[in-house]
């Protein structure tokens, strides 16, 4: 096994045990991208000759007894949407002129703290605004879309191109692209990882957070982002628990992920949703995933029929929420530049100006009270188990899906239906993998859980994880 096909999590105990060093890591890691990067496409930027010296500094650094920690001369690539000193930020566009900024953002001046090592900034679809990042090429077939709009970054990982990742999730910008390339992705609790120096796409439904290649790796980050305060303790939106406070947190471990070989899921109460979730949806991606479940009911959980509140209304909450709030952010170049956007994030962003500002309010309303009622909704379960996305990976340049019943949806909008609860309610998310379908594409099993309870997902998903011993495997690109 090369040393770029290793998770974070046995990079970091090699690399703790003095039997790998970050040096040799990262030249793995910088060399493989220099085998894939052509067919996949997965990086706008590479920082290679800063990359080899964090490597030399956190060798010398580990050497004299100064381990920070588990990301310690790990490479990870940073969607480019997110500020890194020294590296223009241009949100995979041709809009304005790039400029390096002058500081990191937030996360990625937690990262840098805790030693990891940036080895280049990763494709988003423009700004953010799309679900298929057009740029990139899926890790597992390269005549299908890598999902959007974190699609460089899952891809980065899937291929061994970068040992972790992060991205951003406006309306499942991290769990689509991450179940499409068979990676793990983690939507955290809005407002548990800061978004300063994050280019925002819709600033009440935006969030950052890792794809790894497994729910180890996944609490490992999570645990160095969220940095040196502890998970919140106190209420969470619509005055749901969070966990405990946790303190103390060793360097090699994760107060996210306590025991971290556990299967036994014995009380954890795991709802199954009758509608929405499981409907239109291909049967290649409902199979594993029913499957999935059986797994967790087989390790000890209870499964319970629930009902999922205001469906009829998620889609007009969604989109009447992110269009005007992108649209405003956009305001200045969209009159100024226009031709420079792409047509489909432009005509997106035009359409925001012709929204009233009444349904823009109604639209907070009705978010207000899906909270209320998703709050209501996890009195009774723990968990919400359900499909990441309804669709494997469709062919490049596909626009629509027909189902069975008739009825056309958008790609766009069928990658955006399972995902979008979560942004608007702002519960944590948990994609990972689960399939493959019958054509051989991976999809992804969506956890969804109580605000601030990103504890509680991870050790779900681990144990699925553990007992099903699918995940952490690089994925073989063609030369």
């Amino acid at each position: 096994m090369q040393p770029y096909e290793l998770t974070l999590t046995d990079a970091a105990a090699a690399i703790r045990a003095g039997e790998l060093s970050p040096v040799e890591l990262t030249e793995s890691v910088l060399d493989r991208i220099g085998t894939v990067e052509d067919h996949l496409g997965a990086y706008v930027t590479l920082a290679a000759d800063s990359a080899r010296r964090s490597a030399q500094q956190a060798e010398r650094e580990i050497a004299a007894g100064r381990h920070r920690g588990p990301l310690h001369g790990i490479p990870f690539g940073l969607k480019d949407l997110i500020d890194a000193n020294g590296l223009a930020t241009t949100a995979s566009s041709r809009v304005g002129a790039p400029h390096p900024p002058a500081t990191d953002s937030a996360v990625a001046a937690r990262l840098s703290d805790a030693g990891a090592v940036l080895v280049g900034k990763t494709h988003t679809h423009e700004f953010g605004y799309g679900l298929t990042t057009p740029q990139t090429r899926n890790a597992r077939d390269h005549t299908r879309v890598a999902g959007g709009s974190s699609g460089g970054s899952a891809v980065a990982v899937a291929a061994g191109a970068a040992t972790f990742a992060l991205g951003t999730d406006t309306g499942g910008s991290i769990r689509v692209p991450a179940a499409l390339n068979g990676v793990v992705g983690l939507k955290p609790t809005y407002g548990l990882l800061p978004l300063q120096g994050v280019t925002s796409l819709s600033w009440s439904l935006d969030h950052v957070g890792p794809l790894t290649r497994t729910v180890e790796d996944a609490a490992l980050v999570l645990t160095a982002l969220v940095g040196h305060q502890s998970p919140p303790g106190g209420p969470g939106p619509a005055g749901i628990p969070g966990p405990a406070t946790r303190t103390g947190t060793p360097a090699s471990h994760s107060p996210y992920l306590a025991s971290p070989e556990s299967t036994d899921l014995a009380g954890l109460r795991i709802g199954i949703p009758r509608q929405h979730y499981f409907e239109r949806v291909d049967p290649g991606v409902e199979a594993p995933v029913r499957a999935a479940i059986e797994q967790l009911r087989a390790q000890g959980a209870e499964l319970v029929d629930i009902h999922i509140p205001m469906v009829r209304y998620l889609q007009a909450t969604q989109w009447g929420l992110m269009v005007p709030e992108a649209t405003a952010a956009h305001e200045r170049t969209l009159r100024s530049v226009p031709e420079r956007y792409g047509e489909d994030v432009r005509v997106l962003l035009e359409a925001g100006t012709l929204l009233p500002a009444g349904d823009y309010l109604r639209a907070q309303r009705s978010r207000a009270l899906m909270r209320e009622a998703w709050a209501e909704l996890f009195q009774q379960v723990d968990v919400v188990a359900a499909p990441s996305v309804p669709i494997p990976a469709v062919r490049a340049g596909q626009e629509t899906v027909q189902w069975p019943d008739g009825s056309v949806e958008s790609v766009s909008d069928a990658y955006v239906r399972l995902c979008a609860p979560a942004n608007i309610t702002g519960i944590p998310a948990l994609s990972l993998l689960v399939g493959p379908d019958g054509t051989g594409l991976p999809t992804g099993l969506q956890l969804m859980g109580r605000p601030f309870d990103e504890a509680t997902l991870l050790r779900v998903g681990r144990a699925y994880e553990t007992a099903s011993d699918g995940a952490g495997r690089t994925i073989p690109v063609a030369a």
